[in-house]
């Protein structure tokens, strides 16, 4: 995954499964999805590990990680861009979400498991995400991008791009 460090003011937001082979027809193999993701004038298309989860799968973790953003103005999620087995893995692909009043700031980040104080709970993933930060600890800015609660409701709400 490439990231231009940046931060967006525009506020249209989705994330997608642009392929999905087992709709085509198509044996599956660990790493043969594709999905999208738009926060504003950012996109980016990424990796979907199947071998752990189905595509439905992600979707209902979407689903749930958008909801859980409308408990709260202030509200940590997380959606879920590639998940193998946390038994046997090291890290799991995320974007973590970061809701402050109606503003809702998105980062790609690395969840890495033997970090962790506990097992990884799949159907919680945003428990597992550390607080909003600009910088990392070497100084960095950390690329974000941001929308709104209503382009991210408005999305839930829709048909998910099917």
């Amino acid at each position: 995954m490439t990231q231009i460090s940046t931060t967006s003011r525009n506020s249209g937001f989705s994330i997608e499964v642009i392929d999905d082979p087992v709709s085509e027809g198509a044996t599956p193999s660990p790493s043969d999805a594709v999905g999208r993701i738009w926060v504003g004038s950012f996109t980016e298309a990424f990796l979907m590990d199947l071998s752990f989860w189905s595509v439905d799968e992600y979707r209902r973790s979407w689903e749930g990680a958008l909801r859980k953003l409308e408990g709260s103005e202030k509200e940590i999620s997380c959606l879920i861009a590639s998940i193998t087995d946390p038994v046997a893995s090291n890290f799991i692909s995320c974007w973590p979400m970061y809701r402050d009043g109606d503003m809702i700031r998105v980062q790609n980040s690395l969840i890495f498991l033997d970090e962790l104080d506990e097992p990884f709970d799949p159907q919680e993933p945003w428990r597992y995400v550390e607080p909003h930060r600009e910088v990392d600890e070497d100084g960095n800015r950390i690329s974000e991008w941001v929308t709104s609660v209503s382009e991210v409701r408005h999305f839930r709400e829709s048909a998910w791009g099917l």
